[in-house]
């Protein structure tokens, strides 16, 4: 059985968020990595009878694994693109964002709206079927993800991931944070997705259905 094991960052060069909060944060983090460990463990040596709708162990085992998997990938990922030396956009991504929003400030600008609306999260997502980038609005690890979309830049607005340092004042931890992307990770990101592209090209609208059958 496979076992996760909690990524280590290097939080040394952000700025703006103490060490405490960065910890505290990640202390969250390591405890979805025990809690889907520890569900896959008993998914494998379980016997389950009667799955069922309402209620059933099996089904809220399975309700869990979404929750505490997304849980530790959108931290990882959160973690991945915080920090660095790299804190504006630029490259093949900063063109794609141009494109797509006509401008990087207008992206900035939904993405700050996107952050300042959510309960959980904001992922920047890269769309395999139409090529579009795209701010998605996440509630929670398990709610409002896009199928067939790859991350490129993560937020979380989580309380959790602020209020040490800025109590409930979110758009000063919004403001912080962009100051504090990575937009190397971002661009690499980015670059893996052209690479992939290059195999398999998105397809435009229309999409014919059903898309995956050529």
């Amino acid at each position: 059985m496979r076992i996760i094991v909690p990524q280590k960052f290097n939080f040394q060069s952000v700025e703006g968020i103490s060490k405490n909060q960065l910890t505290q944060h990640y202390q969250l983090y390591k405890g979805y990595v025990e809690k889907i460990n520890l569900i896959w463990r008993k998914l494998k040596e379980e016997k389950f009878t009667k799955p069922n709708t309402t209620y059933s162990p099996y089904r809220c085992l399975k309700l869990g694994e979404s929750y505490a998997l997304n849980g530790v990938k959108l931290h990882e990922l959160y973690f991945g693109n915080l920090g660095g030396d790299k804190n504006k956009a630029y490259g093949n991504l900063l063109e794609k964002i141009k494109k797509d929003f006509e401008s990087f400030e207008n992206w900035r600008q939904d993405f700050l709206d996107a952050g300042k609306s959510s309960r959980g999260w904001v992922v920047v997502a890269f769309d395999l079927i139409d090529g579009q980038i795209r701010n998605y609005l996440c509630d929670a690890h398990d709610q409002g993800g896009i199928w067939n979309s790859l991350p490129i830049l993560v937020l979380d607005v989580y309380e959790h991931a602020y209020m040490i340092d800025f109590g409930i004042d979110r758009n000063k931890y919004l403001n912080v944070f962009m100051q504090n992307i990575d937009w190397e990770v971002c661009e690499d990101r980015y670059n893996k997705i052209l690479r992939h592209l290059q195999k398999t090209p998105p397809i435009p609208y229309p999409i014919p259905i059903p898309y995956w059958i050529k």
